[in-house]
């Protein structure tokens, strides 16, 4: 029971407070404020896009940052272009600084560009090996000697051919689902049957479903279902399905890299890639297997392969931990980098898993 002199001060303190009773609040002119929709199109003004010519027709090449710092080269997967490919990853914060050291040349494959007309009916789609020597016409249109590679999928593999047929061109590769093997069964009877109905049908269900299944394995909802709507969404309304058509005909026709890892010293620089491999894949990415078999294919003394967990697009879904691997690569293949870091765990060593 409270004593009689707490009951006093109670008392007291009561009557300090204002008699009057509160007035109503009226809430006025209250305006509802909503993020802004992620969008897979143009929405970076500083991206200069030119037109390359090659001896296999036109490419578009897209240039970020300052052209007198090293040079990055990227290259999308299927169904994708340089845009929902790569601009939402080069634009988290941690890549924004990063690339301020580096000037960044996004290539996209023919007729895969943001609006591209339909290809011409008698126009052959070049060969895996033809989309790779087309970059020595983008290195020769922007005066590059060297560059550090960064591709995905189809664009990952495009990379290492071009890398295995002109090494001294370059210096570092950062390859995401990388396959280094052809074509299965299975795959070769899917791809064709996507390809069939992209020039008959258009974006079928079931293209659609396995594109979304090629991008980001399965369950993909219950991990973020916005995400999921948003590359739907795209797949339905901003691809070209003839032009896509011949990029799966080509992808699904390629050869195998035909390397290995050479336990003869004297032979590795051969037989395999000799630039410094970073080789990385998503633990629900379907295409992680692949990943292992390309990497027991590379010299384990210059490359490194790392699973990032909990996601099968590893750009959309891991971008911190994707940034800061790719910063510490950098760093130890001697680029000087500052930037300002934040709180991280990701250590970049083979066979670690993020």
């Amino acid at each position: 029971m409270p004593s009689s002199g707490t009951i006093a001060e109670e008392a007291a303190l009561l009557g300090t407070m204002p008699s009057d009773s509160m007035d109503d609040i009226e809430l006025k002119n209250i305006q509802l404020q909503f993020p802004c929709s992620r969008s897979l199109s143009r929405g970076d003004s500083t991206m200069q896009e030119e037109v390359v010519e090659t001896d296999r027709g036109t490419l578009v090449v897209a240039v970020q940052g300052a052209r007198n710092k090293p040079a990055i080269l990227t290259y999308h997967d299927l169904g994708l272009n340089y845009l929902s490919s790569f601009q939402a990853f080069f634009n988290y914060i941690d890549m924004r600084a990063l690339l301020e050291n580096f000037c960044v040349y996004h290539v996209n494959a023919p007729g895969q560009e943001e609006g591209a007309p339909t290809l011409p009916e008698d126009y052959i789609y070049p060969t895996m090996d033809e989309l790779s020597n087309q970059l020595s016409f983008v290195l020769t249109h922007f005066g590059l000697k060297q560059f550090i590679g960064f591709g995905v999928g189809a664009g990952a593999n495009i990379l290492a051919r071009f890398a295995l047929n002109h090494p001294d061109r370059v210096s570092a590769l950062c390859l995401i689902n990388c396959v280094s093997t052809q074509a299965g069964w299975i795959e070769w009877g899917y791809q064709k049957l996507n390809s069939r109905h992209l020039r008959s049908k258009g974006m079928t269900q079931g293209v659609l479903d396995y594109l979304m299944w090629h991008h980001f394995g399965r369950n993909t909802e219950e991990r973020n279902h916005d995400l999921v709507q948003v590359y739907k969404s795209y797949f339905e309304r901003n691809v070209n399905p003839t032009n896509l058509a011949l990029f799966i005909d080509s992808y699904v026709r390629r050869t195998d890299l035909n390397i290995h890892r050479e336990v003869d010293p004297s032979k590795k620089k051969e037989t395999t890639l000799k630039m410094p491999v970073m080789n990385i894949t998503g633990s629900l990415s379907p295409h992680a297997d692949d990943t292992v078999t390309f990497n027991g294919r590379l010299d384990p003394a210059n490359s490194s392969w790392m699973k990032i967990s909990d996601c099968g697009m590893v750009l959309e879904e891991q971008p911190a931990k994707v940034s800061e691997a790719f910063r510490l690569f950098l760093q130890g293949e001697g680029y000087a980098i500052q930037v300002r870091r934040r709180a991280s765990s990701v250590v970049s060593t083979e066979g670690s898993k993020f």
